[in-house]
């Protein structure tokens, strides 16, 4: 039997320069037969990095006018765009301290983090979207954490309020906020599901990029997953059992925000 492209839901997935993007995107690309992929990115050269396929949309998420081709169409969205740091040139470890940051103008959190991301979620709703995934951050629930100093940025604080926009919107949703990101193999770890930043007493906060991915491409495919905010993150490699039934982890999670 032929299979049509109607019984594959066409997802696309914003921020997919990104380092985690690229592999949510990837992992999309690998399941043709589940999935139809798209992904946005915001250069030519960001394209071009990824592969330049013709399902890579350009786009400024600051504009909401900018969205609507992509969206269009989609059945699913997942969110992995953020505003980024840089580091203040001139910074020498070997002399102590702290490296300062800052964020480009027109690059700030809330400029990315909160207007960028209320302008995908009012896209994607106009558009009919059925589902948008959004991965946000742990630490949200804490107003004084680290990272809001970072360039003055208030990083947590922007996502946080995307996050909350995105619960009240009415479609349906899975927010993830995951602990500190790591470029490690995915798949091998056991994974644990937190709620309200508790992970952060403890000693597992962080996660490979690679399962954040995983568990993002999940989420499209469990009813479990709808409606419900969690912090992820995963125990350390060789301890515990890698987590494949992903039905069975959404179901341990009862928050919805």
């Amino acid at each position: 039997m032929a299979d049509s492209a109607a019984s594959r839901p066409t997802v696309l997935v914003t921020g997919a320069g990104g380092r985690t993007g690229h592999i949510v995107y990837n992992k999309l690309k690998d399941r043709s037969e589940q999935f139809v992929a798209r992904g946005l990115v915001r250069t030519e050269e960001s394209k071009q990095k990824i592969g330049g396929a013709d399902d890579v949309y350009i786009a400024d998420i600051r504009d909401a006018d900018h969205l609507a081709p992509a969206v269009q169409g989609a059945d699913a969205l997942i969110i992995l765009t953020s505003a980024v740091p840089k580091m203040k040139p001139g910074f020498d470890p070997s002399k102590g301290g702290r490296p300062e940051f800052y964020y480009e103008d027109g690059m700030y959190p809330e400029q990315v983090d909160w207007i960028g991301q209320k302008n995908q979620i009012d896209a994607a709703k106009a558009a009919g979207v059925k589902h948008i995934v959004l991965v946000g951050s742990m630490g949200g629930t804490n107003p004084n954490h680290p990272l809001n100093s970072l360039g003055n940025g208030n990083i947590l604080v922007w996502k946080r309020k995307a996050e909350q926009y995105l619960a009240d919107s009415g479609v349906a949703y899975t927010i993830i906020r995951p602990g500190g990101l790591q470029d490690k193999d995915g798949g091998v770890r056991e994974l644990i599901v937190g709620k309200d930043d508790e992970l952060l007493q403890t000693d597992t906060k962080s996660i490979p990029r690679a399962d954040v991915a995983e568990v993002c491409v999940q989420a499209l495919q469990y009813e479990e997953a709808k409606f419900k905010a969690f912090d992820l993150a995963s125990k350390p490699e060789g301890v515990g059992t890698p987590t494949k039934d992903f039905r069975a982890l959404f179901s341990q999670i009862t928050a919805r925000f």
